[in-house]
Parts: C-alpha cells; structure tokens; sequence
C-alpha cells in the first residue's frame, strides 16, 4: 500500500506509518469492530465523495447494533472524512472509518473498552473488482455459508461478518474463480462476498431481499433508485441457485465492484457468456452519476 497523506485517529491526524494501536486492542481478538467503504471521484468539477451522509449514518447504525459508545457525532466524523480526503492529496480514494473496541480490558465483554475511531484513505486500484467490468466475472458458488441475522446483525457492516466472506472469497479463489456468491442457510441466494447480486430475466429484474441475509448496500440502494428512474422495477425475492443458472444477466453492486457482470456460475455460462445490455447501460448510468457526468441524483455527490 501506498503510504500518502494522514490518517485521523480520535480527533487527530496521525502520519500514516505511525497509525498504530496495541497489540491487546479487544478488537483485534474479538473481532469487535464496525467499518465503512466510500468512495472518493475525480470528477471534472473536482474530486466528489460518493453518499457520504449515507455512509455515516450507516456507520452509526453498526456501532449502536455493538453497543458502542460513539464519542463523535455524525457532524464530527463527516467533517473527519472530508478532512482526512483534503490531507491525502489524492483526487480519487478509497475511504476506510472504523470504530472499534480499544486497549483497555481483555475478556469477551467489550464494553469496559473505549471505542476508537480511525478514518484512512488509500489510492484506489482496480484490483479484485476488475473482473465483471470489461468481461463477466466467473463465480462459485461457496461452500460457506452466509451467516444470517440468528448469528449476529447482519445490518451492521461489522468486521466479523467478513471472517465468514473472506473464507468464501479464498474457496473461490483457490477454486480458480474470481467471486464467490454464498447461500443463506435456507439455501436461498444471499450475496457476493462483498457484494449484492441482481438477475435478469426476461425483461424484469431480481434481488435477493434484506432478510436473505444481505447488507443494505448502498450502491444496491443507488442502482435500485437509477432503475426505477428509468420506469424499471426492481423485484426483491428470494432465489434459488437455478435462477442464476437460468438467469439472462446476472450483475453484482458494491462500493469496491460499483456495477460489475458475471458470466458465469459454476460451470455453467450465463446466457452468451458476455455482458448483458441491462448491466452495461447500469454501469455507464452508475459511473455517469458518481464521475458527476450525469446530473441525476447530483446530491449524491459532495464536492472536497
């Protein structure tokens, strides 16, 4: 990783090697942290925060679903992210803020802890997300799977629902696939390992409803909105893997991926292999939206 800029850490701005934190931090045993994913555009008005409000309050709901104690307000840590976007000099980022359970008390319970808050920035590269923008990307169905809300809240964007999708993602991986798309534990279609998922078929469009056992996406969410822009529906419901097998597009959502293809489930190819019209007309409109080249939802976008 490219070190550039600083990093705000409880109120400061920290030099990016020296972001550091203790060894016994209660979250990196327990696993007792909550994060946020936002992107950052160079647009040609200037570099735009993509849903920034959206993000902090999404934020704020995972911590209040861990019982943490926020020691900033909304107010403060949106003002920390334009902050810590500005001091990285960077025109297009990938922004990381995470709250987590500090050094202080070792034990399960976590609450004796106080709750830190960092917010970093990185140079964003194509990387694992480049697979379903030019061509589909081939995915597996995991053997995994996704942990539902029995288990803990699947609405907080916590750090320990990714364990479960990191074991995914490496099955597909090693597998020799490029994503994996994991089963709720009624053998429904959940998600992507860090994405939501959507099906085309003959002429209308699926996804697999919250209680699946999916995030509340916000790219899910600006997709759905740009679908219906359109004079679209979007169905939730939920889906078995053959109706990915028999879908006509299939196409993934998330921060990292923003609207990418797939081309493939398993072995078996999706429609023609290639990317379908629905996805791709859903991938200019998004990236129109988010480089500021298209002024609908223009609100979306906040100018640093």
């Amino acid at each position: 990783m490219k070190e550039v800029g600083k990093i705000w850490m409880n109120g400061r701005m920290v030099p990016f090697k020296d972001a550091k934190v203790h060894v016994l931090t209660h979250a990196l045993h327990y696993s007792t942290a909550v994060f946020e994913g936002i992107r950052c555009y160079d647009t040609p008005k200037g570099s735009a925060i993509f849903r920034l409000p959206e993000h902090v309050d999404r934020f704020f709901r995972s911590a209040k679903l861990y019982s943490m104690k926020m020691e900033f307000t909304k107010e403060q840590i949106t003002d920390a992210i334009v902050k810590t976007v500005k001091a990285s000099t960077l025109k297009e980022c990938y922004i990381r803020p995470l709250a987590y359970y500090g050094y202080g008390t070792m034990g399960l319970t976590p609450t004796p802890n106080k709750v830190d808050v960092a917010i970093a920035c990185w140079e964003w590269k194509m990387g694992e997300s480049k697979a379903g923008k030019e061509t589909g990307a081939r995915c597996k169905i995991s053997s995994w799977i996704r942990i539902d809300s029995r288990s803990q809240p699947m609405q907080a964007k916590a750090a320990s629902n990714y364990a479960n999708a990191a074991l995914a993602r490496v099955e597909a991986l090693n597998d020799g696939y490029d994503e994996a798309i994991m089963l709720n534990h009624h053998g429904k279609i959940a998600e992507g390992s860090a994405e939501n998922i959507f099906v085309v078929k003959n002429g209308e469009i699926f996804t697999p409803p919250l209680s699946s056992g999916c995030l509340a996406g916000i790219t899910r969410d600006s997709v759905i909105q740009l679908i219906r822009s359109d004079g679209m529906e979007v169905i939730e419901k939920e889906m078995e893997r053959d109706d990915l097998y028999s879908a006509d597009e299939i196409f993934m959502t998330g921060t990292a991926a923003e609207v990418k293809s797939v081309a493939q489930v398993d072995n078996v190819a999706i429609d023609d292999g290639k990317m379908g019209q629905t996805t791709k007309r859903l991938q200019k409109s998004f990236m129109d939206i988010a480089m500021g080249r298209d002024e609908r939802f223009s609100e979306w976008l906040l100018y640093v």
